[in-house]
């Protein structure tokens, strides 16, 4: 048996420009961390004697004779991708619910891919792990995604990701005095705005209307830059990062007309007007969960407020994907 866990992230800026469309043009970055909510994945050898080859189970369940059969394109490509030929049994667990802007679909790809080289005795660098997820999404899958995800998940942690002309990227660990890093844990709040959505369908719009964004672009990529530097700043207010992120929101919900909705406009008016510095929705936009930038002593009016929305607790992590459970099964014992 072996058991993966891989964490979900959250993006505080710079978001779109990972797509390849944009940094394949104009370079890209992004400032993200990972949190201690977490995909897992368990894999078993399923013994020969079942009428079928694979059992896939996550939000349904699948039975199949062969790789082509499997309905989950994650999957049915990283299947095809890793040349699996014996039967195996996946399970998939999340703490949060999927299409919900945490990246959870990528982190998803690391974790399976993790998961089958750890069955084959394999450990992989986090790299690769990010590289060949990024793969399997864009040239297999074909799914409109940016490249984020897919390194968060597998490196974990608090950085800042780089994606070049050329289509690579580099991992920048920002490394935060502790008290601080506690002091911005300590000023956001995530919240479920109760519905979740496809990235690829919002991305798809984001995509078509990046030539006409390009300023926008840039400025959201600069502010990436300009937030780091108030994290590592001895004067500036953590205040100040928030109002940077109100201004990114700002930004982003500019880029096309699916990113945000009238709902969730008055879910982040509410939590505005009631004393939070700023925030934004995360993922691709049209659902999935808020997050937000308030003073501790804030937050139980917005709260408050907010009292019809599921708030969940979270812990930054920086440890990425990891093989958790390793107990190799013997050739041969069924």
């Amino acid at each position: 048996m072996i058991i993966t866990r891989t964490p979900f992230r959250i993006s505080f800026f710079g978001g779109g420009t990972d797509y390849p469309v944009w940094y394949r043009e104009n370079g890209g970055s992004v400032l993200s961390t990972t949190i201690d909510k977490y995909c897992y994945i368990t894999c078993r050898r399923l013994p020969s004697f079942f009428e079928f080859k694979h059992w896939i189970v996550y939000s349904r369940q699948e039975y199949v004779s062969s790789i082509d059969e499997i309905q989950h394109p994650a999957v049915r490509e990283t299947f095809r991708f890793m040349n699996i030929a014996e039967g195996l049994s996946v399970h998939h667990d999340g703490d949060l619910p999927a299409r919900s802007g945490l990246g959870s679909s990528s982190s998803f790809t690391v974790g399976l891919l993790n998961t089958l080289y750890a069955w084959e005795g394999k450990m992989v660098s986090k790299e690769q792990l990010a590289r060949e997820a990024i793969h399997i999404e864009h040239a297999m899958i074909r799914e409109d995604v940016g490249s984020q995800d897919q390194v968060a998940a597998a490196f974990g942690g608090f950085n800042k990701i780089t994606f070049t002309q050329d289509g690579l990227f580099s991992v920048d660990t920002i490394i935060i005095n502790r008290t601080r890093l506690e002091l911005l844990q300590n000023h956001l709040m995530l919240f479920f705005t109760g519905f979740s959505r496809t990235a690829s369908e919002i991305a798809r719009e984001q995509i078509k209307a990046t030539p006409q964004k390009k300023n926008e672009l840039l400025i959201m990529s600069e502010m990436v830059d300009e937030s780091i530097s108030l994290l590592h700043s001895t004067t500036a207010d953590i205040a100040d990062f928030g109002k940077l992120m109100h201004e990114s929101w700002k930004l982003k919900r500019s880029l096309t007309d699916k990113i945000s909705t009238r709902h969730i406009d008055e879910i982040y008016e509410t939590a505005y007007s009631a004393g939070a510095y700023g925030g934004k929705l995360l993922g691709a936009g049209g659902g999935g969960f808020m997050l937000i930038c308030a003073r501790p002593e804030d937050q139980p009016a917005i709260r408050e407020k907010l009292s019809s929305l599921l708030m969940v607790p979270f812990r930054f992590e920086n440890y990425g994907s990891q093989v958790i459970v390793y107990q190799p099964e013997p050739e041969g014992r069924y």
